[in-house]
C-alpha cells in the first residue's frame, strides 16, 4: 500500500509548502507521538541540521510530541547518525531528523527512527498516516511532556566515532582536507580527525542557515581539490548536509565515490578483517564494484536504490556491507545507518593498518563508463507494456555480453524514464544509451 507522505527516506518537500509546514509538522509529531508512546511515557530525541528552517520545525515537533504526552530531549544541529546513535544510547522511544540532507536550504524534512537507532518499518510509517487523519487532540495537563536539552551531545558522538576504529589506529602526520557543506557535521568532524592526531585544513565550516550543501560538501567533492593540492593533503573528504553521505578525495585530486568507498571497506573488513559475508548496492552500483569483489571472492547482491533497500537487504542476508554510489555508506558491525564520518574512518584505518595512500587503497576496482540519459514522459508508464523498448534493451544486453548492462528505471518523483547504460567500451556504452532513449521515446510518443 502506497503513502501519502512518507517517501524513501521519511518526508521532505518546499518549507512552506504542504507537508513542510509548521501545522502539518505540528500534527506530524503529535500523530507520532501517539503511535509511538501507545505503551508508555514515550522520550523522543530530535536532531536537525544548520538549515534555518529547523528552528521552525524544531519547535513544531516539540510541541506536537509534548501534546501527545512524550518528553522531547533536543540535540540542536547534529548529523543524522548521531541522532540514530543517541536515541540507541538514551533508550529512547524514537529519534527524529529535521534534515532535507542533501537538498538546499529551501526544503526540509523529517526522518525517524525507532528505539534502536533503524528507520521506521512501514507499518509504524502506515499508522502515524492514518493518525494524522484524527482530530488533534492534547493529552490533559498533568500528562503533558516535557523538553530538555542534550549539553553533552557534541562530545559524545565524537567519542562514538573515535571508537569506530581500533584503539591504537593514530593518524598522525596525515594531512586531511574536510568540507563539511555548512552542515550538521561542521562542529563534530574536525574534532574527531584532529583528536586521533590529523593535521586538518577546513572547508564548508560556517552555516549562516542557507548556505547547506551550496556548491560544496558531497556534491560537489571537486570543491576542495584547490586545498588538497594545495597543501599536499593526504586526502579530502567531502560530507553532505546532515552528515550520512561522503566522498573521498586522493592526493591527485582524483574523486573517489561509494562504490569505490565500499570496495576499499569491503576488502579490509570481510577479506582481511575477517567479518564475512558479503556487499550489498543498488541497482545503480557500477559493474566495475561488482567485478572487483567477484575478483575478491566477496557476494555481492543488488538493492532498489535508497539506503532502506540497502538496509533491508543486508538485514535478509545477514551482511554487515553496504550502500550507494551516491557515498551512502552502511557498515552494521558499527552503526545502525549511513554514517559519513565512520565510512571514511574505516578506509583512512586501512590505509594506515596496510600503510598506503588513498589511490593505493583502491587498486583493484576499475569503474566502468556509465552514460545517463533522462527520457521525459507525458505521464508515468509500465515499460514492460512496450515491446519495442524490451527489443531494444535485448539488442543492447546482446551487443554488450557480459562486459555491460542495461537498466531503465522510472523516476520515483517525475514523469521520467531514466535510460543507463554501462560498460568497459565508452564509446558502445554512449552510443547503446541513446538508441534505447531513441527507442523509449519513438514507442511513446
Amino acid at each position: 500500500m502506497s503513502k501519502r507522505f512518507f517517501g524513501t527516506d521519511g518526508i521532505r518537500g518546499r518549507v512552506g509548502q504542504e507537508p513542510m509546514t509548521a501545522e502539518f509538522v505540528m500534527k506530524l509529531g503529535w500523530a507520532a507521538g501517539k503511535v509511538l508512546g501507545k505503551q508508555q511515557k514515550g522520550h523522543v530525541i530530535i536532531g536537525k541540521d544548520t538549515r534555518i528552517s529547523g528552528y521552525i520545525f524544531e519547535a513544531a515537533l516539540e510541541a506536537g510530541l509534548a501534546a501527545a504526552g512524550l518528553d522531547v530531549t533536543l540535540m540542536g544541529p547534529m548529523p543524522t547518525p548521531a541522532v540514530a546513535y543517541m536515541t540507541q544510547a538514551h533508550r529512547a522511544t524514537a529519534g527524529i531528523v529535521i534534515s532535507a540532507s542533501h537538498n538546499p536550504y529551501y526544503d526540509d524534512g523529517v526522518k525517524f527512527f525507532n528505539g534502536d537507532g533503524f528507520k521506521l518499518p512501514d507499518s509504524v510509517e502506515h499508522a502515524i498516516e492514518d493518525m494524522m487523519d484524527q482530530p488533534m487532540q492534547m493529552v490533559e495537563s498533568k500528562k503533558l511532556g516535557k523538553v530538555y536539552r542534550m549539553e553533552d551531545a557534541r562530545g559524545r558522538y565524537i567519542e562514538f566515532c573515535k571508537n569506530s576504529i581500533q584503539f591504537r589506529t593514530s593518524l598522525k602526520g596525515m594531512k586531511i582536507v574536510l568540507d563539511c557543506a555548512h552542515g550538521a557535521t561542521y562542529h563534530v568532524a574536525p574534532s574527531v580527525f584532529r583528536e586521533l592526531g590529523a593535521e586538518v585544513y577546513e572547508l564548508g565550516v560556517s552555516p549562516n542557515g542557507l548556505n547547506i550543501n551550496k556548491d560544496c560538501g558531497a556534491l560537489h567533492p571537486q570543491n576542495m581539490r584547490a586545498l588538497v593540492l594545495e597543501h599536499q593533503a593526504d586526502l579530502g573528504i567531502a560530507f553532505d548536509g546532515d552528515g550520512d553521505r561522503v566522498m573521498l578525495m586522493d592526493a591527485t585530486g582524483e574523486v573517489m565515490d561509494g562504490d569505490e568507498i565500499l570496495y576499499v571497506i569491503a576488502k579490509s573488513q570481510i577479506v582481511s578483517s575477517g567479518l564475512g559475508g558479503g556487499v550489498v548496492g543498488t541497482l545503480m552500483s557500477n559493474l566495475g564494484l561488482e567485478h572487483a569483489l567477484k575478483a575478491q571472492g566477496i557476494p555481492f547482491e543488488r538493492a532498489n536504490v535508497g539506503d532502506r533497500h540497502v538496509m533491508e537487504k543486508l538485514i535478509s542476508c545477514g551482511w554487515f556491507i553496504g550502500g550507494e554510489s551516491s557515498g551512502h555508506i552502511i557498515t552494521l558491525n558499527q552503526t545502525t545507518t549511513g554514517d559519513g564520518i565512520i565510512a571514511a574512518l574505516q578506509v583512512l584505518e586501512w590505509m594506515v593498518v596496510q600503510d598506503m595512500t588513498l589511490a593505493e587503497a583502491r587498486k583493484g576496482m576499475q569503474k566502468y563508463p556509465q552514460v545517463m540519459v533522462n527520457v521525459p514522459m507525458a505521464q508515468k508508464i509500465n515499460i514492460d507494456d512496450y515491446p519495442g523498448i524490451q527489443q531494444a534493451v535485448i539488442a543492447a544486453e546482446k551487443e554488450l555480453a557480459d562486459t555491460g548492462r542495461v537498466l531503465l528505471r522510472p523516476s520515483g518523483t517525475e514523469p521520467l524514464i531514466r535510460v543507463m547504460v554501462e560498460g568497459q567500451d565508452a564509446n558502445l556504452v554512449e552510443s547503446l544509451a541513446h538508441q534505447i532513449a531513441d527507442s523509449v521515446k519513438a514507442a511513446t510518443s
